[in-house]
């Protein structure tokens, strides 16, 4: 059976690599301490080391839209094109291509429909900066395959957060039956207080930096009790119209089986909240 050796959750800044790779005299004054504390958040992974990513991240109405958005969607591809024009041109992110693995896409997809989660199967999907910014900040030899997984965060109505909690259970289940002694890695972004488009976006913090410490304190200490008893997507909105990617980090707590984080750390720039969770699960059991 495989082995389960490790999850790790962040939130997913697009200008991580354009801050930290600029000229000395041209980048941002928290950028070296920005990419420290990535490093440090890199070494869960790297000390792991994976044979596979599992990866969860949320499509940016790249690929998807109103017309057609699955609540959970699962790539099944040999490769992924990844990074988009307007991520590009925006953000300075380079393009990828990121290697699939069919087999255990296949098997993570059936075990998905087995727990009576009907996830949605593409293989023709294309990858944006929410899987590509882990890539960046953990992995950025891009030298291992990819199962990637697309949550609904943008488009109601959206599932609830136990069922993210379920889904990551789920995720769980099926890595750690697949028939084969490999080591996989879980992988998963989304956000904590976040406003975009709207008024509270260019605030000297997030949103609400009251919630972002709750929301920190409550993964780094795998409160799922207290968050399904406190978060709805009414509160989330209230948050900012963007903090639904909390959802993500819930999904990553049932990945995780309740574990109290082995690291956490957070870094708060100017309009939102960055945070860092690791958990090393090497021989847990369901």
């Amino acid at each position: 059976m495989a082995n389960l050796v490790a999850a790790l959750a962040s939130t997913h800044h697009p200008f991580y690599l354009k801050a930290t790779t600029a000229p000395p005299g041209e980048q941002m004054p928290q950028a070296q301490i920005w990419k420290e504390k990535v490093e440090v958040y890199r070494e869960t992974l790297t000390k792991a080391k994976p044979d596979l990513l599992v990866m969860v991240g949320s499509d940016h109405f790249h690929q998807l839209f109103l017309d057609n958005y699955p609540q959970f969607l699962i790539g099944k591809a040999p490769a992924y094109d990844a990074t988009f024009y307007n991520e590009v041109r925006e953000f300075g992110l380079p393009r990828y291509l990121l290697q699939g693995d069919e087999e255990m896409s296949g098997f993570m997809h059936q075990s998905f429909l087995d727990q009576d989660f009907d996830v949605a199967l593409s293989n023709e999907l294309k990858i944006d900066h929410s899987i590509i910014c882990p890539i960046i900040t953990l992995r950025p030899t891009n030298d291992l395959p990819v199962v990637p997984i697309y949550t609904n965060i943008f488009a109601p109505p959206l599932p609830s957060p136990k069922r993210f909690y379920d889904l990551g259970r789920a995720i769980r289940k099926a890595v750690m039956d697949y028939p084969a002694d490999i080591r996989v890695a879980v992988i998963g972004t989304g956000h904590l207080s976040l406003e975009l488009g709207g008024p509270r976006q260019f605030m000297e913090t997030g949103p609400d930096p009251a919630f972002d410490r709750q929301a920190i304190d409550w993964v780094r200490h795998a409160d799922i009790d207290s968050i399904l008893a406190n978060v709805t997507h009414a509160s989330l909105q209230g948050h900012g119209n963007a903090t639904h990617g909390f959802l993500n980090f819930i999904l990553m707590l049932g990945v995780a089986g309740r574990q109290v984080a082995d690291h956490a750390d957070s870094l708060d720039l100017f309009h939102t909240m960055e945070a860092y969770f690791t958990w090393s699960l090497e021989g847990s059991a369901l």
